[in-house]
């Protein structure tokens, strides 16, 4: 039996979660549904908790109190009959009839805070139900306009003297959230079963993809929208800069599927459009492209046969070939080489289960990409691995010529055979395809500087972080456009304003030595450079730039030698910096071409990478640049 039973509507469960958080804090048992099954079992669950808990906690909202709130309502009836009823209002509405005599406690815009007079209201009354005591009769409600302005004020120092991750706001202008912005946040798993939590992220996934796809609406990352997932809507749409946020959850059972689903203005916090789809498990996919096109509607975004078609382009109607690929994506992110081998096997299993599933033959290309990258031992395994991988992403366009990932994993392996023209060709086709889709344009910044472009790389990281500003990339994206203009200072200024404000968003020491070494701060640099994992190719290059450019020669020369015992030829691009930066000008155009006869991917930087300056005019350096196939 439980201290208490929370009652509540499943679109409302992240505002829920604070309150649930907060009493097990105070060391109450508490029971709610967040993590059960579907069915019968559940329904008997349900009533048997319900008849047991001491104090039953029932959540008021616009949704819970209208018309689609019976069931909400049922236990509340259930709660007044055994004397343990206890009402807490988080939206400001008007209680169905017989439940309006009992004030409900305002909670109206809480946030966790467990100092919060009302909220310690709230507690109190509960241990006086718990206690079978009568609930002290409540002052009149607060909320005639609005919040009492001591919350607001109390609450507000309390979540910015807690959250370090609202520090990135000051980091960049802030314009009016556009009406069309629209943040997906994950969707909840509600099933009892913690191995389809992958299904419900990915059904969150896939509706940030379509949405990206059409022209007109601004879709924030998937990165900040899963940073804010326990948020409720007008908080997280404060913090994505968005005007609607898109919630729901999934309750799965054998028989049946049931997917809520809630487009919120994040401004008043009002519902836009909400939809309970309740179906056998095989619609799935159905319900998805309906959830789209009903948001994008809401939206006010053009619409037509074109529009809807961008919406399944490339996707599937084999829901097991679907949840394949949501748990592939899943897998991967964990980040292992035993589970990135394992997302392959999944990703095969899609493929197996629908051959024409372009998204998913996209999918594996960029993986297969990645992983040959990162573990390949031999020129040849690469360079196989990278085969394999374009001949996927061209079977990808081949089913769906207008599937943006298709174009951006061709674009991928381009760049990883060093073929720049080819590269940026279909990066900007991908980015034309998906201009909402923060991951794709994320993509292309690195490659935009690469090709000459350091300016329009600088730009694209600005619309990035607007787009996805919570997302530790977006501002090393910046960062490293700052160092490609040659804006030395500023680079380092803006990385220590973002380390300083929000450490969690700049991860990348190495770029920030880069920055130092070429604003002419060596020392600081060498030390920046030993945050990097001790002895890595990263950390041994950039103490030897360092030590090269404060003229220590000889230190240099060791370092240089170190790095070459534990790399061997794979990283001759490095050695070519070291050696350019020694005045050795002849080793490092023989290091240059070592590094294209074994397509070095450092090479991508070759256009505009200061370390190579000293030997930029030389006509063997100019060689290997025009076999790069850069753009005129």
């Amino acid at each position: 039996m439980s201290d208490v039973f929370v009652s509540y509507k499943a679109e409302d469960r992240r505002r829920v979660k604070q309150l649930v958080d907060a009493l097990e804090a105070e060391g109450f048992s508490v029971w709610w549904d967040a993590q059960i099954g579907g069915g019968a079992a559940w329904r008997r669950k349900i009533e048997t908790e319900l008849n047991a808990a001491k104090c039953v906690l029932v959540v008021w909202s616009k949704l819970s109190a209208g018309p689609r709130g019976t069931f909400v309502q049922d236990e509340a009836a259930r709660a007044l009959e055994r004397g343990v009823y206890l009402p807490v209002m988080i939206n400001k509405v008007r209680l169905p009839i017989g439940f309006g005599e009992a004030q409900a406690f305002p909670l109206i815009g809480w946030r966790g805070d467990r100092s919060d007079a009302h909220y310690r209201a709230v507690l109190g009354a509960t241990r006086s139900v718990i206690a079978g005591k009568p609930v002290e009769a409540l002052a009149p409600p607060i909320f005639p306009g609005g919040m009492d302005r001591r919350v607001v004020v109390l609450g507000g120092a309390a979540t910015a003297a807690a959250a370090g991750s609202v520090g990135w706001w000051l980091l960049r202008p802030k314009p009016a959230a556009a009406s069309n912005s629209i943040a997906v946040l994950p969707f909840d798993n509600l099933s009892g079963d913690p191995r389809q939590t992958a299904f419900s992220v990915g059904i969150a996934d896939e509706l940030r993809n379509a949405l990206g796809r059409l022209a007109g609406v601004k879709v924030a990352g998937r990165m900040s929208s899963e940073a804010v997932r326990g948020d409720d809507a007008q908080k997280a749409a404060k913090r994505l800069r968005v005007a609607n946020v898109l919630t729901g959850s999934v309750r799965e059972s054998p028989s049946r599927i049931r997917i809520s689903t809630e487009l919120i203005d994040g401004r008043s916090g009002l519902d836009r459009w909400s939809q309970n789809y309740d179906r056998p498990p095989g619609d799935s996919i159905v319900i998805q492209s309906d959830i789209a096109e009903k948001v994008a509607n809401s939206l006010a975004a053009a619409l037509g046969t074109a529009a809807r078609s961008k919406i399944g382009v490339g996707g599937t109607h084999n829901v097991a070939a679907q949840r394949l690929l949501f748990e592939a994506r899943a897998v991967w992110r964990e980040g292992t080489k035993e589970a990135r081998e394992h997302a392959l096997e999944l990703i095969d299993g899609a493929i197996r289960q629908d051959p024409n599933y372009a998204d998913a033959y996209a999918q594996k290309s960029l993986m297969l990409g990645a992983y040959a990258n990162n573990y390949a031992i031999k020129a040849t395994e690469l360079a196989s691995a990278r085969v394999e991988a374009m001949a996927l992403a061209r079977k990808a366009i081949s089913i769906a010529p207008e599937l943006p990932l298709g174009h951006a994993a061709v674009a991928q392996i381009f760049q990883s055979n060093l073929d720049m023209g080819g590269a940026a060709s279909e990066f900007r086709l991908a980015v034309k395809l998906a201009p909402g889709d923060a991951d794709i344009v994320g993509r292309f910044i690195y490659l935009l500087a690469r090709i000459g472009k350091p300016a329009e790389a600088l730009k694209a990281a600005d619309d990035v972080i607007a787009a996805d500003p919570l997302n530790h990339l977006s501002y090393e994206n910046r960062v490293s456009a700052l160092y490609d203009l040659r804006r030395y200072p500023e680079a380092v200024a803006y990385a220590e304003q973002v380390e300083r404000e929000s450490p969690e968003l700049f991860r990348a020491p190495g770029l920030y030595a880069d920055c130092l070494l070429m604003a002419g701060r060596v020392d600081e640099a060498f030390r920046a450079y030993g945050r990097l994992p001790a002895d890595s190719w990263q950390q041994l290059n950039g103490q030897a730039l360092a030590l090269a450019r404060g003229g220590k020669r000889a230190d240099a020369q060791k370092m240089l030698a170190k790095l070459k015992r534990r790399e061997g030829d794979s990283s001759s691009y490095q050695y070519a910096g070291i050696y350019a930066q020694l005045g050795d000008r002849a080793r490092a155009l023989d290091a240059l071409e070592n590094a294209w006869t074994f397509r070095d991917s450092g090479l991508v930087s070759i256009k505009i990478d200061p370390i190579l300056d000293p030997i930029r005019s030389e006509p063997r350096f100019n060689a290997v640049m025009k076999l790069m196939n850069f753009p005129a």
